[in-house]
């Protein structure tokens, strides 16, 4: 199916054939944009972060003749109003308002691609409406259970420990036994010689892991967007994702018929491929494709190239 010695080369990155905003609620509005084909196979691509927006780069990984590519910005993301709002923000919610974009937009059906946190609200989304579902190419997976949020903040940098310290050392001592406590409050105060430095030492010990080998991108980031993580990811890890323990796995009953695709960096240090593994173990339908010499990013070359490669596979199962 996919074979990870095979270099696919990526598809031209495109502008939208459409935007558009949504109003999900009294407080939230949607951005939204459309790219491809109109009569293509529908996808709806759940970006990362959470936070992190989507953007025109994605649609790298598809061939825009044969997919209507859907993306959107979740709650409180870049183009979403209103910015950085956390009130009402969960996944929960963000599984509404799929649904309703999907109702908007007039598609029975779609397939669903995600990495990272993208991951595991496509799962969770597929949980709640399989029905809904074609299918699924996910990438990086992150399953939200409490020891999987730990090592990131606990366990993850302990491997570079030049990246680990500047992250940790920004912490008082008394502080960092509850990392997770002592950022949440930096990252929401509302003083900016509070919470600027806080975002940006979070995020480039996050995003110095993103690469295989890490580096930090920090410097290359829309500063937008990097506060939009912050906050996201501060949000949701505070109040564990706003999941039951081991959800995820528990309910893949839901969705063990439907196929589904999983894309994994053996040397994925953010979310290690254990993870993956547990998930395809329990997923009766899916491909586990684990590329090594690569991390985390869907732009490594290694798992971008297998990204094309499962597009194009469903593209050509789905319209045969």
């Amino acid at each position: 199916m996919i074979s990870v010695s095979t270099k696919k080369s990526l598809y031209p990155v495109t502008s939208p054939r459409e935007e558009g905003c949504l109003k999900v609620s009294p407080i939230h509005t949607l951005f939204y944009a459309l790219y491809g084909n109109p009569e293509g196979i529908p996808v709806i691509v759940l970006h990362g972060g959470p936070g992190a927006g989507c953007n025109d780069t994605y649609s790298c990984f598809f061939d825009l003749n044969r997919w209507n590519v859907i993306m959107f910005d979740q709650r409180g993301s870049m183009r979403s109003i209103p910015f950085g709002c956390m009130e009402d923000n969960t996944p929960q919610h963000a599984i509404k308002d799929i649904e309703q974009l999907r109702k908007h937009l007039g598609i029975k059906q779609w397939m669903v691609f995600g990495g990272s946190w993208g991951s595991t609200l496509g799962l969770l989304y597929g949980q709640a409406n399989p029905k809904q579902c074609l299918g699924f190419i996910l990438r990086g997976i992150f399953l939200a259970r409490k020891e999987d949020y730990l090592y990131i903040f606990y366990k993850m940098g302990k491997t570079f420990p030049a990246i680990y310290k500047p992250y940790y050392h920004h912490i008082p001592k008394n502080e960092r036994k509850d990392l997770i406590t002592a950022y949440y409050n930096r990252v929401m105060s509302s003083d900016p010689a509070i919470y600027k430095p806080a975002v940006r030492t979070l995020i480039s010990f996050l995003s110095s892991c993103w690469t295989h080998p890490p580096v930090s991108t920090i410097d290359k980031q829309d500063e937008k967007m990097v506060l939009s993580t912050a906050k996201a990811f501060m949000h949701y890890s505070m109040h564990g994702f706003f999941l039951k323990p081991n959800q995820i796995l528990s309910h893949m009953k839901r969705i063990a018929s439907l196929p589904g695709i999983i894309i994994q960096g053996k040397d994925d240090v953010i979310n290690p491929p254990r993870m993956a593994q547990a998930l395809h173990k329990k997923w009766k339908n899916s491909a586990l494709c684990l590329v090594p010499k690569a991390g985390h990013s869907a732009y490594d070359p290694p798992i971008a190239s297998a990204l094309v490669q499962a597009t194009d596979f469903f593209a050509e199962k789905l319209l045969n």
